[in-house]
């Protein structure tokens, strides 16, 4: 059974926002539609396959659509999505969205144990999973796991998409969405020409429940966070709308997965709100990256730093990009200066360091603003909060304090509407007006400016003193020798913790923890935050599903490699 998804932000407040037009109002099917019916032979997706119209992938996403109904699929019913990037994930997105259904993606990649966690506690009535990826068989894994008596009690369908054999147990995506063949082969103006012309699409409120965002953050399990279609496509819709230089469609090259939080903004925002073109690549190499940059010209890229830092390094062997897009748009993690400023001269546009989650909070640096420095004040520099996609407040977490630190609220147009299946969290990270607590530390100037500090639970506490990985991290990456850093708390039998630092160093160069230390003495950082463990890391940082560093693989290695006592720094 779908648990109750209530709406923490009261009713009045959405309607106020939706007055102001911070959102559009309707569902994300009929705002797709719509572009569909006005520019029917506009590129919609490129992808591995090729290039999909907007007519073609509204027909693909119908006769989904009739099919899941005959699978048994009623609105408001949860269905889970695990498939690369493609034009077939875009087309799930669109096809529930027709029903009325809420989709739950999560990336390829993620394991057995995490798909179940998330597929139980959503109360997920099907799952349409990739047949084959990289060595992954999705499908046919979850429907062994749905097999297993008690293991998903409210799952009864699992479709394969892909190639290949169909799995025992489950159904064909090709045979749900008809005759088998593809939604280029299948026009027509009304897209039905599968036999099904009696299906029509349901008008959902745009303030209930379309998407939940997974997120990989410090719980126990993925925390599961609800997005109305007004949420989406208004307040994440206006985050975009705000980085078009002149209001034509974005053209968005996804480096990310689709299925990740940060790509909620592809269906719904690039396609949905702003009838532009999704540039997908099934996994990310900086060598098709840069590929796709020259072959598809996108105006906008979407990634995180270290894919970036990646795409920069390789652009050192092969010469600056030409005719470079109309922003980098990094989020994820911290932006460090040094990225920013190479980023900017290797593709000659504008960096947008973004700040924002699942749990619904988002800020961001703009195509214009000056890029972050960390001698303009403590943290990262993230930007201005816009109020058409979420004002922001600082609480001090435990009374007032002298510099102005403490957590960072978010309540907005895009402010989700509450965790899924985990009350607790509703309990810890909602407060009963509709502001959402992140567990970010940070602080706003005069200005207005936001900057982040850290994390609440990212503290590593060294004999009773607090220590903030990202304050250490900032200083750290402007190091002549360092490439990227990631800092990361380690048990200790005598301190509690010791602060490590896993380190990428640049081409050519070596890196000692004595050096990073005496970079940290001319940075005035104080002793007793200064690193005590040093990772080198080869290539670049290991990566979650969902693109962000993976610290959890980070600290796997240190604790392989750590020696019984702390390296001393002198």
């Amino acid at each position: 059974m779908t648990p109750r998804i209530p709406d923490l932000v009261p009713g009045t407040l959405r309607r106020t926002w939706a007055a102001a037009g911070h959102c559009p109002d309707l569902d994300l099917y009929a705002l797709f539609r719509a572009h569909r019916m006005r520019h029917p032979h506009r590129t919609a997706v490129i992808d591995a396959q090729g290039e999909t119209s907007y007519a073609a992938l509204d027909t693909e996403a119908r006769c989904l659509a009739a099919g899941l109904a005959e699978a048994g699929i009623r609105p408001g019913d949860v269905v889970g999505v695990q498939l690369p990037n493609s034009r077939a994930a875009v087309a799930a997105d669109l096809a529930l969205a027709a029903l009325g259904a809420i989709a739950l993606p999560f990336p390829v990649g993620r394991g057995g144990r995490e798909a179940v966690s998330l597929l139980g506690r959503s109360g997920a009535r099907a799952v349409i999973a990739a047949t084959a990826y990289r060595g992954s068989e999705h499908a046919r894994e979850l429907a062994e796991l749905a097999e297993r008596a008690g293991a998903l009690p409210a799952l009864h369908t699992v479709i394969a998409a892909g190639p290949g054999p169909v799995p025992a147990g489950c159904l064909s995506l090709e045979e749900l969405t008809g005759d088998g063949r593809t939604g280029d082969e299948r026009t027509g103006d009304e897209g039905t020409r599968d036999g099904r012309t009696g299906f029509a699409p349901e008008r959902p409120d745009p303030d209930s429940a379309a998407r939940i965002l997974v997120s990989s953050g410090s719980e126990a399990e993925p925390k599961m966070v609800a997005y109305s279609h007004n949420a989406l496509a208004g307040g994440r819709g206006n985050f975009l709308a705000s980085l078009l230089a002149d209001g034509t469609p974005p053209r968005c090259l996804f480096l990310v997965p689709l299925a990740s939080a940060f790509g909620s903004s592809g269906t719904a925002v690039t396609l949905a709100r702003h009838g532009g073109t999704l540039v997908l690549l099934d996994r990310f190499t900086p060598e098709a990256a840069l590929a796709a940059l020259r072959t598809h010209r996108p105006t906008h890229v979407l990634g995180v730093p270290t894919m970036v830092r990646m795409m920069v390094e390789r652009c050192g062997t092969e010469g600056r990009t030409a005719d470079g897009p109309t922003a980098l748009i990094l989020g994820g993690s911290a932006l460090d200066p040094a990225t920013h400023d190479e980023a900017a001269r290797v593709f000659g546009c504008p960096v947008v360091n973004l700040y924002g989650s699942a749990d619904g909070v988002n800020c961001h640096t703009g195509l214009s603003q000056r890029p972050p420095r960390p001698d303009d004040g403590p943290g990262i520099a993230v930007g201005r909060p816009d109020p058409a996609v979420c004002e922001i407040r600082i609480a001090p977490p435990h009374g007032a304090t002298s510099d102005g630190t403490g957590e960072i609220l978010a309540r907005g147009p895009m402010t989700p509407l509450c965790y899924v299946g985990a009350p607790e969290l509703n309990m810890r990270y909602r407060t009963a007006d509709g502001w959402v607590r992140t567990g970010d530390l940070g602080t706003l100037a005069a200005d207005g400016t936001l900057r982040v500090v850290g994390r609440l639970k990212d503290i590593v506490i060294r004999g009773g003193a607090n220590i903030s990985p990202a304050e250490v991290e900032g200083e750290l990456s402007s190091h002549p020798d360092v490439r990227e850093v990631i800092c990361v708390g380690v048990p200790d039998p005598l301190m509690g913790e010791r602060l490590a630092a896993c380190v990428v160093p640049r081409a050519g160069r070596e890196i000692t923890l004595r050096s990073l230390c005496a970079h940290l003495d001319t940075r005035g950082v104080e002793r007793r935050k200064h690193p005590e463990h040093l990772l080198p890391v080869t290539g670049a940082l290991p990566l979650t599903p969902a693109g962000k560093p993976d610290r959890a693989a980070l600290r796997e290695r240190l604790a392989a490699t750590l020696p019984d006592e702390p390296a001393r720094t002198g």
